[in-house]
């Protein structure tokens, strides 16, 4: 009887565990559930923070397809590969049960490196254009005009290019930097890892407008010593030698060909350079273009330009800087002034469209005085005469001071300095003058100053 007893309930307990196996078989998968670890298609793939690069971009490099199986693996390896690409300096992710029930919706979450040059290849022997396609294939991140500046991505980069070029033929290692560009920027540089040689002398060949002694003297400052490609030289010769012509008129200075030949007595390059001088052009229409609130009349009067004399781009220059004292003058302390060259080669002229970005108004503040007695702070006052609200000229405070001392409105008048403070947020400018050792005349000289 025993044994029956303990034989009917093994077969009661058998008989609930298959039961149980059975519904958990039959209930309806509907929705990923379950440990985050479970793999289940890719619903769907966001992407937040980017800026610069396209969500495609980034869901290509991350390596996740629409359909794909994934799991908490398949994540941590996509947020992998975004790191290790150098674009992002943070990178975040998230998968939840989508709206179906029937997948993961994903989400990555990137900050991108706000440190990014454009490119450029420097004695590389090869078309600059199919070798930037070639990256653009290689990488989806890849832009021409925004690389990030990391050791990372300069040392892949640098790697891709080599195999770029041995796949022409080319053994060449490659090296990768951030070096300057045009005036006031950077670029990261692909070029050859080995030290290029040294700029030993420089001479110029079809010059006849400037002397050679004049064209050395003003590219020996920066060409001397400097190792040597022909894009970084070229790039110098810009910057050193155009100016010399532009300022005779001669805006279609060219270099048609650079040549080099080892010097003998010293360990570098002798630079040939052939110049084309091209032709002397004249100054044509100076014109303010777009919105000003300064009539353009005044600024052009206030820039001087000469129509007609040769086309001296120093002087137009010269003359911009004026029209900016202009705007300044008038309270607009932040103003940029630009130039856009037209050249009619017809007509052998330049004009040159004058573009103002006035910015915000700056208008008088308060004027605080130190080191005057009561009667001299009254005095002062009067003859001050920017008031409060009115456009205020940041060249007025030393002028003032000046006339003082010329006019004799103080006596035994010692050390005097004008300080201004711009608030950025109400676009005032408070003055503070000091005198040292003033004592007022025994009578004051009256009118304005």
């Amino acid at each position: 009887m025993k044994w029956l007893l303990i034989t009917l309930m093994l077969a009661s307990v058998c008989g609930f565990a298959q039961q149980r196996s059975t519904e958990k078989k039959q209930a309806p998968a509907t929705r990923p559930a379950g440990p985050p670890a479970a793999r289940w298609p890719v619903e769907s793939i966001t992407v937040e923070g980017n800026h610069s690069y396209t969500r495609e971009q980034v869901i290509e490099t991350a390596g996740l397809k629409i359909g794909q199986m994934a799991g908490r693996p398949e994540f941590e390896a996509a947020r992998d590969r975004l790191v290790a690409s150098g674009a992002f300096e943070t990178v975040g992710y998230k998968f939840v049960p989508g709206s179906t029930g029937k997948g993961y919706v994903a989400t990555f979450q990137v900050a991108e490196v706000q440190q990014v040059y454009p490119v450029d290849f420097e004695d590389l022997h090869v078309s600059s254009r199919d070798l930037e396609a070639a990256l653009r294939a290689k990488e989806p991140l890849y832009s021409a005009g925004r690389l990030p500046a990391t050791q990372p991505v300069l040392e892949r980069y640098a790697r891709f290019v080599q195999d770029y070029l041995a796949a022409k033929g080319i053994e060449e290692k490659i090296a990768a930097a951030v070096a300057p560009g045009e005036p006031g920027d950077y670029a990261i540089v692909f070029r050859p890892a080995h030290t290029p040689p040294a700029v030993a002398q420089v001479t110029f060949e079809g010059n006849q407008v400037v002397p050679q002694n004049v064209l050395r003297e003003a590219v020996a400052g920066v060409a001397i010593g400097a190792p040597y490609t022909e894009d970084t030289f070229r790039q110098l010769l810009s910057a050193s030698i155009r100016p010399v012509y532009e300022a005779r008129g001669r805006v279609r200075i060219s270099f048609p060909q650079i040549r080099t030949e080892p010097v003998k007595d010293v360990q570098g390059l002798h630079v040939f350079v052939t110049i084309d001088e091209g032709q002397s052009y004249q100054l044509g229409k100076v014109a303010v273009e777009g919105p000003s609130p300064v009539k353009p009349d005044e600024l052009l009067k206030a820039g001087d330009f000469k129509a007609g004399d040769v086309a001296n781009m120093d002087r137009v220059n010269e003359g911009l800087e004026r029209i900016r004292k202009a705007m300044r003058h008038a309270g607009y302390m932040e103003a940029k002034v630009t130039q856009e060259r037209r050249i009619d080669d017809a007509k052998k002229a330049v004009d040159v469209a004058i573009h103002v970005d006035a910015g915000p108004q700056f208008t008088m503040g308060k004027l605080n005085l130190v080191g005057l007695d009561l009667d001299g702070e009254v005095e002062m006052r009067r003859i001050w005469t920017i008031k409060a609200g009115q456009p205020f000229n940041p060249d007025y405070p030393d002028l003032f001071l000046k006339r003082i001392r010329d006019q004799g409105v103080f006596d035994g008048l010692g050390e005097t300095k004008s300080d201004v403070h711009l608030n950025a947020q109400n676009h005032t400018a408070d003055v503070t003058l000091t005198f040292k050792g003033a004592k007022p005349p025994t009578r004051h000289r009256r009118g304005a100053v």
